[in-house]
């Protein structure tokens, strides 16, 4: 991780693990600083993933799972046939559309996230062959999972801005520093 996650106050596991989840969230925008949308959308490896795509991706995939622990429905429904819409942009969507659109998520989860009383509530995971029937996990077990999903695809941003210019993370840490400082 290229940027130092500041301590928590004493005893503040939700916000430590906020914390990190955002240091993640800024390894993947990071990703993209400076590119036009033609730029994020390139697929500049084997695989089918662009940086806008993962965007896109981690952002659905962060508020599906908040809404899950809400027990609320899913306001992006994805089916196999819609699966790889989640990982590209589609007509009229950009990717500081994107951003924004991730930004309000980020601020629901820190919201809801902030208002169990207990990292020890649980929620009911979905119906899926992967997890054992009639599930629940713990909100800390959801924020290590965010942190887990969101560093994942991190890593991956990673490789694909630096195969398309050669910008390493560390030098985006720099960049986004002087951006802020100048």
């Amino acid at each position: 991780m290229p940027t130092h996650v500041l301590a928590e106050a004493h005893g503040d596991e939700t916000g430590a693990l906020l914390s990190f989840l955002e240091a993640q969230r800024g390894g993947l925008r990071r990703a993209v600083l400076g590119l036009t949308d033609a730029q994020a959308s390139k697929r500049p490896s084997a695989s089918e993933l662009s940086l806008a795509g993962l965007l896109k991706h981690v952002a659905e995939t962060e508020q599906g799972w908040i809404e899950t622990a809400q027990e609320r429905p899913h306001s992006i429904e994805r089916t196999e046939d819609t699966w790889h819409l989640s990982f590209q942009l589609e007509d009229g969507e950009t990717t500081a559309g994107v951003l924004e659109f991730w930004d309000g998520v980020a601020r629901r989860t820190e919201e809801f996230i902030r208002s169990v009383p207990s990292l020890n509530d649980t929620f009911a995971l979905p119906e899926a062959p992967w997890f054992p029937p009639q599930a629940r996990q713990s909100m800390r077990w959801l924020l290590l999972h965010l942190i887990e999903e969101t560093a994942r695809h991190a890593g991956h941003a990673d490789i694909l801005r630096e195969s398309l210019d050669g910008k390493t993370a560390f030098g985006l840490v720099d960049e986004e520093r002087a951006a802020r400082e100048g």
